[in-house]
């Protein structure tokens, strides 16, 4: 599995997780405070698209992961 993949995976779980936490109609409704982490994925990925830098995909490679880049 790529460092892409990777991070698309828990970019995506993370959104789900805390707009399900966040939801006042989720099953799983803890706080309405949880959407602003949804708000903060977002804010990332848009910045990431422009900058190409994102701290888990930095923290993946360092761990041995490679990119698609690479050819993994």
């Amino acid at each position: 599995m790529t460092t892409e993949r990777i991070v698309r995976i828990v970019a995506g779980t993370f959104v789900l997780l805390s707009l399900g936490l966040g939801v006042p109609g989720s099953p799983l409704f803890v706080n309405q405070n949880f959407l602003w982490f949804t708000a903060f994925v977002g804010a990332n990925l848009l910045q990431s698209g422009f900058t190409c830098f994102c701290p888990l995909d930095l923290i993946l490679k360092k761990l041995g992961v490679k990119s698609a880049a690479q050819g993994a």
